[in-house]
């Protein structure tokens, strides 16, 4: 054997290996998860019951896992767990410097290798892309707001992700898109869905080809499936619809509005012809899914197969009043401030208008056994609607207790309960 042709067989062999090594891919939520990560924070402390009811949902499913910020943070988590009659013991946490309650946006996006190993995504982080938000709201301090993004980029919170990776054991894939892990959807074989909303808003710099390929190189993405929009109720930031309703959240994620309930199954929210002309943003919602449900209709799967699709009816609106003030906490929901809508459309102090709460059945946790979503008859959904979504979610995940919870205060901070948490997957063995 030559030379030449046994160092050949060599670098086969090596680029073999490592491709092997290396072809990280992320899983299906619905496949089996080795643990649940959680954040914690004191800016709302209404959140913390939802907190203790999706971890005395997870009990027995899963491990739980909880990242705090700091030691101190650390004791205060516990003392309220144990006043909850939550047994601290049986939790691991884990100190994060920089981490925030939403720890599934800041927080590494995982993904495993057929050889057993764990990988953590680090994607680029923007706050939502906030400071875009902010600057066409005060043109005049653009410059202290870029110094004010580079110190919050720079500092702990866009670390999170790969903190998580090191206290895991998991391979670092470092990636500049920026994303939140509450906007990727997998189906486990290599099909992504996108919402172009969120997407292409956190990456101004980015075509869709570009982010493609980068999906491809990170997470190994066949195929990548384009919608529009989210719901109107998760528009972006501080959004005031019709002079009159107020919204919050996150500009489309697809943990709002569209789910795979498995490789081939997606779940897409909802609102029927009957139903679109009985509030403002059900009319919005309605078209935007319309949009979306064609655009599914013509996808296919990493086989070119049709995807089956189910329609998940929205839970109705929930609203409340609030008043346009100068000042305010940022906590106040129910005090707004003109400073926080664009100059086109601020309305005067002293207004008085409608907030609506970021609500939906598909911000729903799945968890090996169990499924952890959110009940609204109690702020206004009638019975035989969520009683239909409950059929709906006993068909696609027949063998998973159903554990139905009050989500609203994350609803009210423009998120929920899959934004609250993040998987780690089970390694393959």
């Amino acid at each position: 054997m030559s030379i030449r042709f046994f160092l050949f067989i060599m670098l086969l062999s090596s680029c073999s290996g490592e491709k092997s090594n290396t072809f990280f891919y992320m899983p299906g939520e619905f496949e089996p998860h080795e643990a649940v990560w959680l954040g914690w924070e004191e800016y709302d402390t209404t959140m913390h019951e939802v907190v203790f009811d999706i971890i005395k949902g997870l009990e027995g499913n899963v491990p739980v896992k909880i990242a705090v910020d700091s030691d101190s943070l650390k004791r205060v988590a516990q003392t309220r767990l144990s006043v909850a009659g939550i047994d601290t013991g049986a939790l691991q946490f884990f100190v994060t410097p920089g981490d925030r309650y939403w720890i599934r946006d800041h927080g590494t996006a995982f993904l495993v290798n057929q050889n057993g190993e764990l990988a953590a995504a680090d994607f680029g982080w923007n706050l939502y892309g906030y400071y875009a938000w902010w600057k066409l709201r005060e043109p005049e301090r653009e410059d202290s707001i870029d110094y004010w993004e580079k110190e919050t980029l720079n500092g702990k919170t866009s670390k999170v992700d790969s903190l998580m990776g090191v206290l895991t054991g998991a391979r670092h894939i470092k990636s500049n898109l920026i994303i939140e892990g509450g906007s990727l959807e997998s189906n486990g074989k290599g099909v992504l869905i996108q919402c172009e909303a969120v997407t292409l808003q956190r990456n101004p710099g980015w075509t869709k080809e570009e982010i493609e390929a980068e999906y491809r190189r990170v997470m190994n993405v066949k195929k990548v499936i384009w919608l529009k929009q989210g719901l109107a109720d998760d528009e972006h930031i501080w959004h005031l619809h019709n002079r009159k309703y107020v919204t919050m959240g996150t500009g489309g994620h697809t943990d709002e509005f569209v789910r795979f309930a498995d490789s081939n199954t997606i779940l897409l929210a909802w609102i029927d012809d009957d139903e679109k002309n009985t509030h403002p943003l059900n009319r919005i919602t309605y078209a935007r899914m319309q949009e979306n449900l064609k655009i599914l209709e013509t996808a296919t799967d990493q086989d070119g197969n049709p995807f089956r699709i189910i329609k998940v009816p929205l839970p109705q609106l929930i609203e409340q009043p609030a008043v346009v003030v100068e000042k305010a906490s940022p906590m106040e929901f129910w005090k707004l401030t003109p400073i926080a809508f664009l100059p086109h459309e601020r309305p005067a102090v002293g207004d008085t208008l409608i907030r609506v709460a970021a609500s939906s059945y598909l911000n729903f946790l799945v968890s090996n056994s169990v499924i952890i979503n959110a009940s609204y008859t109690q702020h206004g959904t009638p019975t035989e609607r969520e009683e239909k979504v409950k059929a709906i979610f006993k068909e696609v995940f027949p063998n998973r207790e159903q554990v139905w919870i009050n989500a609203l205060p994350l609803n009210w901070n423009g998120g929920g309960i899959h934004c609250s948490t993040q998987q780690e997957p089970q390694r393959r063995k």
